[in-house]
């Protein structure tokens, strides 16, 4: 009954099935492990101080940023160069723009400074100048953004001196040196702004650290994947079992090959029977009344035959009989005939409609 599993279509279906679950099971593990190191590092996270209240080290010492070195404080020495506003940026539920200047330390490198956040648009607003001379900075550290930050315009288009996104990526191509592939930001405020007081921007939890949204997709996706593996094994078995049902209807002569064919066949003819007969009835019931008209009229012209002549003839002598008198014998033939040619007729009347 299941030979048909060994056919060529089989066996790519088979092939396919056995391929299909372990990809759909790898995957489906894969997702909730990602979950469970989310969850990990939610957990150690919570266990450890704030980043923010340990103590400062140099920059150099923090590279490069990870979830531990993520929200340190960092020290570093140098001078304010170019100036950038970062705009649509949120803080406080209140649009604005970060304020970021490039501080050239004495390894030749630049790092990125977020020296506060001003409400409203970077198009026409005006903004304190960066100290001048040598300075030392303290920040918490952050990682370079990408295009899955909260808040980073990666549409282009942005007029001079604005920014989409902090990384050292963008930051390359503006300025005529290189950036450390990070940036801090300033716990403490800077007075100054058309909007009053420039605001701290606090430092953001790690990428990939936390019970955010994307940890519930993964752990969303883990569904997914393993119900894509029940669902090919379920569909596999359904049509293991339609295929062996049609197997055992044929075996068993429920379903003889070419049944269909054979059932419109036999319907054409039953068509074709019953028209045919119909035809062939209607022609007989024709015919048969025809006979039956001649006959009813032959009969009329006999029985006018048999009856006396016009009236005031005269019979011969010795035969006189009343008038209007006929032969007995000449009217019981003459009725004989007229019955006999009726029944007749009937007969092929009713022959003709038994056709």
């Amino acid at each position: 009954m299941y030979r048909f599993l060994l056919t060529p279509r089989w066996w790519g279906i088979n092939l396919f099935v056995v391929l299909a679950i372990p990809f759909c099971v790898f995957m489906g593990t894969w997702q909730l492990g990602r979950f469970e190191d989310r969850v990990q590092s939610h957990e150690q996270a919570e266990k450890q101080p704030d980043p923010s209240t340990r103590a400062a080290k140099p920059l150099d010492e923090l590279l490069p940023v990870d979830k531990v070195t993520s929200g340190r404080p960092a020290v570093a020495t140098g001078t304010y160069a170019d100036q950038f506003l970062v705009p649509g940026r949120e803080l406080d539920d209140r649009q604005g723009f970060y304020v970021l200047n490039m501080l050239r330390t004495d390894s030749g490198k630049a790092l990125p400074v977020v020296r506060g956040w001003l409400p409203g648009s970077a198009s026409d607003a005006k903004v304190p100048a960066a100290p001048r001379g040598e300075v030392t900075v303290t920040g918490d550290l952050q990682a370079s953004e990408n295009a899955r930050s909260k808040g980073v315009d990666v549409r282009g288009g942005l007029p001079g001196g604005q920014l989409g996104m902090i990384s050292a990526a963008s930051l390359v191509n503006l300025v005529p040196y290189d950036v450390y592939d990070a940036w801090v930001t300033l716990p403490k405020p800077e007075a100054g702004g058309t909007g009053g007081a420039m605001k701290p921007v606090p430092a953001a939890a790690p990428e990939g650290s936390g019970l955010d949204l994307k940890a519930f997709q993964n752990l969303g996706y883990t569904g997914e994947w393993f119900v894509f593996a029940g669902f090919v094994l379920f569909m596999w078995f359904r049509l293991v079992r339609r295929e062996a049902e049609a197997a055992r209807d044929v075996a068993l002569g429920l379903v003889p090959d070419g049944a269909e064919a054979g059932s419109e066949e036999s319907g054409a003819g039953a068509a074709g029977a019953e028209e045919s007969s119909g035809a062939a009835g209607r022609e007989g019931s024709e015919a048969g009344a025809d006979r039956l008209e001649a006959g009813a009229g032959g009969s009329e012209a006999r029985s006018d035959g048999a009856d006396v002549g016009p009236v005031g003839s005269e019979a011969p002598a010795g035969s006189r009989d009343p008038v209007g008198s006929q032969n007995p014998a000449d009217s019981q033939d003459a009725v004989g005939s007229q019955g006999s040619g009726v029944a007749g007729d009937v007969r092929a009347a009713e022959a003709g409609s038994g056709r």
